[in-house]
C-alpha cells in the first residue's frame, strides 16, 4: 500500500494538490490518498483524476504518528507535527514508513507526503 497524505487550506485548488504530490515524489504507484476525515471530501477531484480511493483519517489516529516535520500551528490545530505525514502514515497502517518529509505546493496551500505500508 502506498498512500499519499495531504494537508491543505480551505481554498486549495486541484492544481495545488497535484503540485504538492509531484513535489513529494509523484503519483506513480500511489494506491490511496489520505487526509483528516473533516477534509476528505475536498480530495475527491484528485482521487477521481488518479482513480484511487480516499481514506478519511480520524484525528486520534493522526495524533499517534511520529512525523519528520513539525509545525506549531498544525500541532495546535491537529495534535500532530504534519497533517500530510500523519495522514499518510495512519492510512498506510502499522509499520508504515515515510518516503521523505512533506512537500509544499508552490502556492503554499497544500502539503503532501508519501508513506509505504505493509498492507
Amino acid at each position: 500500500m502506498i498512500v499519499a497524505g495531504f494537508g491543505f487550506r480551505s481554498g486549495v485548488t486541484l492544481a495545488a494538490l497535484r503540485d504538492a504530490l509531484a513535489r513529494a515524489g509523484g503519483p506513480l504507484g500511489v494506491t490511496h490518498l489520505a487526509t483528516p476525515d473533516v477534509k476528505a471530501e475536498r480530495l475527491a477531484p484528485l482521487a477521481r483524476a488518479l482513480a484511487v480511493p480516499v481514506i478519511a483519517v480520524p484525528a486520534e489516529a493522526m495524533r499517534q504518528q511520529k512525523t519528520l516535520t513539525r509545525s506549531d500551528r498544525v500541532r495546535t490545530l491537529f495534535g500532530t507535527g504534519s497533517v500530510a505525514e500523519a495522514a499518510a502514515l495512519a492510512a498506510a497502517g502499522p509499520g508504515a514508513r515515510l518516503r521523505g518529509p512533506r512537500a509544499v505546493s508552490a502556492d503554499g496551500t497544500a502539503t503532501a507526503a508519501i508513506a509505504e505500508g505493509p498492507a
